[in-house]
């Protein structure tokens, strides 16, 4: 029989502190809830609505302000559902939203957390618990932020519509993000990590792309998905090019039009508003596209790659600059796919070559630059919190925690390999077989790349 048994009791002092009553709260009731759902103890510490909190010492601290978070994930469990009780601030992550997700995603892995599968009796002690802390109750109002896409998967509409709401959110409000290269994409940060800025990584991307297409004065470069015009800019000012620059997003377009008319581009640059599919031209020396063919779709894609085959001429080259991602899960996710970029698609890079050999190219290069894309998403998040203040007042409190969990989240995908970025270098050969595209040409590629 063991000692404390035998102990006699101690008798309570007048001096002693007073008992303080175990409190069960909102917190403790979740988090209860939660473990069930998860099969397994909670990763995060809980702070909720009521001043109750419960979770581990020194775990991320996710605070519910509210039951209405609860209902959304009752409606919308997973991903979606906390997506969008974080922008509209019904849930938050206390201090640094980057370390609070990466600790999350390692205690999942770490822990093997998955949702189990539950009995009759379970779910029913589950429900009723939800009934208790308040967490039922009418589906809360889809948060406006959110994307409503209306149409066929990939119709022409559709896809104007899907590109619209994410580039033409305005360009005051990208000028704000941005830097002045207003390149919108992975950059290429050199080996001077310690002096290299964000427009110097993007500039260094550009020259990078504008070797590896080969071009000359007077080239024809055909920019498909221009975006604000980085590569179409740089391509006609600094290489001399003929470019065509082509995006869907009216914003951008204008943009564009008025940068050339700024820097006296008129004579080099065309801007065209338009769908890839409704581009006429051919022949071109060399035609970029530059994390656009994420916005192509699966089953749309070979049709893509054909016609970038037939855009360019013989000996002509191709640089394709795209995302990609594993075979499970070949979108941006619920919450990209409903904030951010709907009807997206990536695959995994071998995927993409095959698919780009298929319309009769040649690949001749594929680069990776994941970590580098972890820089350059980590340097647009860092402007979005010095100037947290500026984009609130631009477009409201709600779309700037949008931004927040996109840039947070995005950067922690390449951070984790999720996710990858690729240059893909293809030529279109001649009958004969000849490409034009020496080996020894790869060399120049990189050389003194950071005095661009």
């Amino acid at each position: 029989m063991s000692s404390n048994i035998c102990s006699p009791r101690r008798t309570r002092r007048d001096d002693d502190p007073p008992r303080t009553p175990v409190r069960t709260g909102a917190a403790q009731r979740l988090a209860a809830l939660a473990e069930d759902v998860l099969g397994g103890p909670l990763p995060v510490r809980l702070h909720t609505w009521d001043g109750s909190q419960t979770g581990p010492a020194g775990a991320p601290v996710v605070v519910v302000r509210s039951r209405r978070a609860l209902r959304r994930l009752l409606w919308q469990p997973g991903e979606l559902g906390l997506a969008q009780a974080y922008v509209t601030g019904e849930i938050d992550v206390e201090s640094d939203l980057a370390e609070g997700l990466r600790s999350l995603w390692a205690a999942v892995r770490e822990r093997g957390l998955h949702a189990p599968r539950l009995s009759p009796a379970d779910w029913a002690r589950a429900v009723a618990e939800a009934v208790r802390i308040g967490a039922v109750g009418p589906r809360p109002p889809t948060p406006a932020t959110q994307a409503r896409l209306r149409g066929g998967l990939h119709s022409k509409a559709r896809d104007r519509a899907a590109i619209s709401h994410h580039y033409d959110l305005s360009n005051d409000f990208y000028r704000l993000l941005l830097d002045e290269t207003m390149a919108y994409s992975c950059g290429y940060w050199t080996d001077t990590e310690s002096e290299a800025g964000p427009a110097d990584a993007q500039r260094a991307k550009l020259e990078l792309i504008c070797r590896k297409l080969g071009l000359v004065p007077g080239a024809r470069l055909l920019d498909i998905g221009c975006g604000w015009g980085s590569l179409t800019l740089y391509a006609a000012q600094e290489h001399k090019a003929q470019v065509t620059a082509v995006t869907l997003a009216r914003e951008q377009a204008a943009y564009v039009q008025e940068q050339v008319r700024e820097r006296g581009l008129e004579d080099r640059v065309e801007v065209v508003c338009q769908d890839y599919r409704d581009i006429t031209g051919s022949a071109f020396d060399a035609v970029a596209t530059v994390e656009m063919g994420e916005h192509v779709g699966d089953d749309e894609y070979p049709a893509f790659a054909a016609a970038l085959h037939r855009l360019v001429r013989p000996r002509g080259r191709v640089l394709v600059q795209q995302m990609s991602r594993g075979a499970r899960a070949p979108g941006g996710g619920a919450f990209i796919e409903a904030y951010i970029a709907p009807d997206m698609h990536m695959r995994p890079m071998g995927e993409t070559v095959g698919l780009l050999e298929a319309a009769g190219l040649e690949v001749r290069s594929v680069e990776s630059m994941r970590e580098h894309y972890v820089r350059t998403i980590t340097a647009w998040h860092r402007t979005l919190e010095e100037r947290w203040d500026a984009f609130v007042q631009l477009v409201g409190e709600e779309t700037a925690r949008v931004w927040r969990l996109y840039l947070v989240g995005g950067a922690l995908a390449f951070e984790e390999r999720r996710m990858g970025v690729d240059q893909f270098l293809a030529v279109r050969p001649r009958a004969t077989g000849d490409s034009g595209l020496s080996g020894a040409e790869a060399g120049d590629w990189y050389r003194h790349l950071e005095d661009q």
